[in-house]
């Protein structure tokens, strides 16, 4: 198990690439040195371990990216910031205005929250660029040189695809040695760069052969089918998907609840997942998640002692909760709406709160989520190539694949033999499926629905600029050459 990791001294390139990306950190903690995790630049990137090393920094800030930072990709704020956007969640958290802007879809390029996600996305980019290039100029191993440099590649085509759901135009920054003020390039570019690198990334081994918690090239091809499918590019989705399928590596879970046990870690269902706590095994670096924080309810800490650090900042929205039926077994799994309390006495809950990250025999504390971020599970392969055969006109093929999901959940099978009923059921089984796991947003974009199903669950009336996040205002303050996105 890998439980350090080594940071470059990126201040220096960090004050190169300037303004676009503003350090998240003072400079008195960016400039503190920590011996055991640090290396100076000057012997550095000579060998196979300081290649690993550079690599491992970048899986780092998945999760956070510094000593007592918890800032993070997949953290908090990316997937909270795709459910409070969307249908999926409500705000709960006081004193967070910008969250509750996000929340009524209200929010404009002075957004802290979606800045916060601008600069970690680039500053993780940045290190994925140095991962590249200077790996390549290390005498090392061939075989495992590429892997490397194909690891950092997934990595990079992650965060990209990213940014150019969430903003369209960004900069496509591919060398450590960016211009200061660079250009957003248009997302044609950007999606051929993503395509480009995770197709390399389709050379890594595949899960089994390698670390848990390391891209895949199982991770690659999904990673890809989802590119493919939000192209609108159904033939290579479909066929990418349909690579994982074969691949046997990945199947369900029998039982919906087994996905978010913490035994259940890298295990059959994950394709690729972020890791928090010890990992067990896996790529590690931050000792908890934050799930069960910012899910389960406070009366939790109020009412047993051994839970600390529930606070119920973000709710899953009534709308969302109405949405399954009582014989799908995901409701009692993914919600909350009362619990036993230390006295014996049954706390009922005023509002549905999202525990299906909590797995309370293993970890009763509840605040301190050692789970994974699973960014894509096998059921989402299998929801991908269903959407992308019926987008095809392959019903079949799509019912097939739509009822493993449905089957698993305890729902009876469909035959759907039209497109837009089926992308509806396809939807409709999305957002059940995925709650909390930042897809919400993303999915209704890309099916044109952002509009309608956030009206109907929130009362709101959604301006079409919401389609496209703002690029925040304070990069475009300090960089004029980035491309705002009209409206904002």
């Amino acid at each position: 198990m890998l439980n350090t990791f080594i940071h470059t001294k990126i201040g220096k390139k960090i004050a190169i690439l300037g303004l676009l990306v503003i350090c998240l950190f003072s400079c008195e903690g960016f400039l503190e040195e920590n011996p055991n995790d640090r290396v100076a630049q000057s012997n550095f990137y000579v060998n196979a371990q300081d290649a690993e090393f550079a690599v491992n920094a970048v899986y780092a800030y998945l999760g956070s990216y510094s000593s007592g930072s918890t800032a993070g990709i997949y953290h908090s704020r990316l997937w909270f910031t795709q459910g409070l956007a969307s249908d999926e969640m409500d705000n709960n958290q006081l004193g967070r205005f910008e969250n509750d802007e996000l929340a009524i879809i209200g929010y404009n390029a002075e957004n802290s929250t979606v800045l916060q996600i601008w600069e970690i996305h680039y500053k993780t980019i940045f290190l994925a660029n140095i991962a590249i290039e200077r790996i390549a100029l290390i005498d090392m191993d061939e075989t495992l040189k590429s892997r490397f440099i194909n690891e950092s590649k997934f990595l990079r085509g992650l965060l990209y695809f990213n940014l150019v759901r969430m903003f369209g135009d960004v900069p496509l920054i591919l060398s450590e040695d960016s211009p200061l003020y660079p250009e957003s390039s248009p997302e044609e570019e950007v999606y051929a760069q993503i395509i480009s690198d995770l197709t390399a990334a389709e050379n890594l081994p595949e899960k089994g052969d390698i670390q848990l918690g390391r891209a895949t090239q199982g991770a690659a091809k999904a990673l890809l089918a989802k590119v493919y499918l939000t192209r609108g590019d159904y033939q290579n989705a479909s066929a990418k998907a349909q690579e994982v399928v074969n691949s046997g590596t990945y199947e369900l879970w029998d039982d919906f609840s087994e996905v978010f046990k913490l035994s259940s870690r890298g295990g059959r269902e994950s394709v690729f997942s972020v890791g928090f706590g010890d990992g067990d095994g896996a790529i590690s670096f931050w000792e908890v998640g934050q799930f069960n924080v910012r899910l389960l309810p406070l009366e939790l800490t109020r009412h047993r002692a051994a839970v600390s650090n529930t606070h119920g900042w973000q709710l899953p929205t009534i709308d969302l909760f109405n949405s399954y039926s009582e014989d799908d077994a995901r409701k009692d799994v993914t919600f909350m709406t009362d619990f036993v309390a230390d006295n014996g006495n049954v706390i009922e809950l005023e509002r549905p709160h999202i525990h299906k990250y909590w797995d309370s025999e293993a970890d009763p504390t509840a605040g301190g989520s050692y789970n994974d971020f699973q960014v894509i599970r096998f059921s989402e392969v299998l929801l991908i190539l269903a959407e992308a055969e019926a987008q095809l006109g392959n019903f079949a093929t799509a019912n097939q694949n739509l009822n493993r999901v449905r089957t698993r959940a305890g729902l009876a099978e469909v035959n759907i033999v039209d497109s837009e009923s089926f992308i509806e059921a396809i939807l409709l089984e999305r957002r059940k499926e995925f709650v909390a796991e930042g897809h919400r947003w993303f999915d209704l974009v890309r099916l044109n629905k952002l509009e309608e199903k956030v009206e109907s669950a929130k009362g709101v009336v959604v301006n079409p600029i919401y389609y496209k996040f703002p690029i925040p205002q304070r990069e475009r303050n300090t960089n004029p050459n980035l491309t705002q996105n009209p409206g904002y």
